[in-house]
């Protein structure tokens, strides 16, 4: 049929847009809203996706997650891997028009450490960041970092004209009460443009005519991102064609999904952790019947909760399957899980672990819980909520959408939380990015280590060999380094590893889409019919 006939079937009344129009249009649906449209606001995957649409890295990540130029064209390091200097992209402009330079990268590291930015762990603590001329900078370490560049994919660079101007200069904090100029707008380098942003309702991409990248692999002129949190309206909405992606299809209409012959699931290997944390920092819990004392600073209460969790039942009957139970805070396709196993379930144990712990009775504990972040994310929290309770222990579940629980929970809220359920996907791909972001202490106000370290959990030489693991460049050494400190931690119950989950996309068969294990949806690989 030829755009003219198209176009006067429309007029006619059928419901048909213009054909060209209509396949340029890409609607996309996800359980989570977009709150922040500040890059530096939330850590998460999902929000670092979409804010990849707008904006960019001095690096990028490709299908297969392999490194390549962003708006750094190339980059060479010192000989004693102290200095780094990054040659930029020339003719980038930022979407308002401003020319992209070297102080563009100064003012987006400064930004990025600014209090309030939950991605400080992006430029380490100490570096210090140099105009070399508009376009060379250098990143002068106060030692070596082989993985320096490795989250630079969502290290966004900002414009500081733009902030500046718009009284911006600061990032917003997850739990700002009052929008921001910086949340409300966006002006990257990016792909697309933010054409009009409606937080928690609908964010609507325009293609950028001027992005410096001639060649892009997608064909859209426009994305509309919409949340619908619930799953069977989700799932409407993309056999209807209401939508042609939605992220995630709830594991247990997969089936009926991929048995339309219209629309079909993508799935795969998740590099995510889903895991527990216990809040080992305060000398009494925020939320909790035992007072005067915290019990999870006690190895065997945090024991105790470790061997009450039924994982074969979560990945059973809660994931139907499409999990797989983890020894490790890290996916087995980043690092081996050879050696390790999971401390066995048995409630029997757990209970006399409680009693000897002075807690025979129990006690009531909060537990935080996102409800549309993860796979079945509330649903697993209230099968803990069962399974502790045969230990004696009562749970109070506060499971809320994930813009307000990160808000609470991660470090712009003050780690507010006893108990929770979080998952990690290591932005460097890296085991050196869990211990040190995740598992690292975070007693020290001057660093940036344990950015995410909810729980607090601490170890000086889980620290001590994670230094270490950072500058080593022989893999054996490393490897075994690394082996060591997973060993510690996991030998003191510092957290509860669950599994790594499945990815499962539903896509209209009219999408071609690529599927990346870190479950980051990236619209400049799509093509639509």
């Amino acid at each position: 049929m030829s755009f003219k006939t198209n176009c006067l079937a429309a007029v006619a009344g059928l419901a048909l847009l213009c054909g060209t129009a209509q396949a340029q249009t890409l609607r996309y649906a996800n359980q989570g809203e977009l709150k922040s449209l500040d890059p530096y606001t939330v850590n998460e995957t999902t929000t670092h996706a979409h804010l990849g649409h707008p904006y960019e890295g001095l690096i990028r990540r490709g299908k297969n997650l392999e490194i390549l130029p962003g708006l750094a064209e190339s980059w060479t390091i010192s000989d004693d891997g102290k200095t780094w200097r990054f040659a930029l992209r020339k003719g980038v402009k930022f979407h308002g028009g401003e020319d992209f330079t070297a102080d563009d990268v100064v003012f987006s590291a400064d930004r990025a450490r600014a209090p309030g930015s939950n991605v400080q762990t992006r430029v380490p603590t100490g570096t210090k960041v140099v105009k070399i001329d508009d376009h060379t900078v250098e990143f002068q370490l106060t030692s070596p970092n082989p993985i320096l560049h490795y989250q630079w994919d969502t290290w966004y660079i900002l414009s500081k004209t733009w902030a500046e101007k718009n009284n911006s200069t600061a990032p917003t904090p997850a739990s700002a009460t009052t929008p921001t100029f910086a949340s409300l707008n966006a002006n990257g380098t990016g792909a697309f443009k933010v054409e009009s942003h409606q937080p928690g309702v609908k964010t609507v991409f325009k293609v950028n005519e001027n992005w410096w990248n001639k060649s892009p692999e997608h064909n859209l002129k426009e994305i509309v991102f919409t949340p619908i949190a619930s799953d069977a309206t989700r799932v409407a909405a993309l056999l209807s064609g209401e939508v042609d992606v939605i992220e995630p299809v709830p594991i247990q209409d997969i089936q009926r999904v991929n048995g339309t012959g219209t629309v079909q699931v993508l799935t795969g290997p998740e590099l995510r952790t889903i895991f527990l944390g216990m809040d080992q920092v305060r000398d009494e819990l925020v939320e909790s019947s035992v007072k005067g004392k915290n019990p999870f600073k006690d190895i065997r209460v945090r024991k105790a909760f470790y061997q009450a969790i039924d994982i074969e039942t979560i990945k059973t009957r809660v994931m139907r399957g499409l999990a797989t139970p983890s020894p490790l805070m890290i996916a087995p396709e980043l690092f081996p899980h050879t050696g390790f196993t999971r401390a066995k379930f048995d409630a029997t144990e757990a209970k006399k672990l409680l009693t000897d712990a002075g807690y025979p009775d129990g006690f009531t504990v909060g537990m935080d819980c996102p409800n549309d972040r993860y796979v079945n994310d509330g649903q697993i929290c209230q099968a803990v909520v069962g399974m502790l309770a045969r230990i004696g222990v009562k749970v109070n579940l506060n499971a809320q959408p994930k813009g307000q629980y990160f808000a609470k929970v991660l470090k712009p809220g003050g780690y507010n939380t006893s108990f929770y359920l979080l998952g990690w996907t290591p932005g460097t791909s890296d085991s050196h990015n869990v211990l040190f972001d995740i598992m690292g202490c975070r007693d020290n106000p001057a660093s940036s280590r344990g950015e995410a370290n909810v729980a607090g959990y601490c170890n000086k030489k889980v620290d001590e060999l994670t230094d270490k693991i950072i500058v080593e460049a022989d893999k054996a050494k490393r490897d075994a380094m690394i082996k060591e400190a997973f060993q510690i931690a996991a030998d003191d119950f510092g957290y509860i590893p669950l599994h790594q989950q499945a990815l499962a996309w539903g896509v209209s068969k009219k999408v071609k889409l690529t599927q990346r294990a870190d479950n980051a949806v990236h619209f400049q690989y799509a093509v639509k019919e």
